[in-house]
């Protein structure tokens, strides 16, 4: 018998690749309307070369391990207690720049006065653009009272503070958050399950983990010997490695394996 269910937030409760893309959407095409480009073909150039740029700073295993990918970075602010942290707050808004100001000269438009505002202007439409599962709180609202609830997110508590701040429905239902950021390692490590275990005051055959990342989600949870459930709504490759208790399509799914 199940007595807690912890949930991850990043395209598990949260739409976030549909809100990085609208955003993306947006912002390329406010440029297209002060210069000729293709907004499409820029935001796979300013992808591209945000990626390659994240890569390049000393703080790169540190936002590994805590869980912070390369378009958090593009319009976060890190203003988060740490050393690390502080590095990146140093850094981030010349990353910002950099990754639209090359993203743009890989078009051949070298325009730094036009990178600048587009990474001011990325962030605006980011907190504009939040989506939420159709199912998400009609799920929560059914386990909500019969279940502890706990959620697990990986990255910056400023940034994942400010994406529950947009979604403000969300947390209501949860006994317990957990950002990585604010712990100090971040999923796959099982020290932040054994560490949410504690929380709850349960036992790992007690828990069920459910998220869409095999490699964070689904991999850290079997390590602290906890069942998961894979949301895999875009029908990902399996792995032969990670392998989850349970697999979905939708959250609705998760009431025929609790039940």
């Amino acid at each position: 018998m199940k007595e807690a269910i912890f949930f991850d937030l990043d395209d598990t409760l949260l739409w976030d690749n549909k809100s990085v893309a609208t955003a993306f959407q947006k912002t390329c095409t406010y440029a297209a309307a002060k210069v000729n480009v293709d907004p499409n073909e820029l935001e796979q150039a300013v992808r591209a070369e945000a990626s390659t740029l994240y890569d390049t700073y000393e703080t790169r295993p540190f936002t590994q391990m805590i869980g912070i990918n390369p378009f958090e970075g593009m319009w976060g602010t890190f203003d988060d207690p740490g050393e690390d942290f502080q590095k990146m707050k140093e850094i981030i808004a010349n990353y910002q720049r950099e990754a639209w100001t090359r993203g743009l000269s890989k078009l051949g438009i070298d325009d730094e006065a036009l990178g600048t505002e587009l990474a001011l202007y990325f962030p605006k439409m980011r907190k504009e653009s939040p989506f939420v599962y159709e199912e998400t709180f009609e799920v929560l609202d059914q386990l909500k009272g019969k279940y502890t609830l706990l959620l697990m997110t990986n990255g910056s508590p400023s940034l994942q503070n400010i994406k529950l701040e947009i979604t403000p429905e969300i947390a209501p239902y949860f006994d317990h958050i957990i950002i990585s950021g604010a712990f100090g390692k971040g999923k796959p490590d099982p020290s932040i399950f054994e560490h949410a275990l504690d929380v709850v005051g349960l036992h790992a055959d007690e828990v069920l983990m459910v998220g869409d990342n095999l490699m964070t989600d689904i991999l850290g949870s079997s390590r602290a010997g906890i069942q998961s459930v894979w949301i895999n709504r875009e029908e990902k490759p399996v792995s032969e490695e990670v392998i989850p208790t349970y697999t979905i399509n939708n959250l609705r799914e998760l009431f025929d394996i609790i039940e």
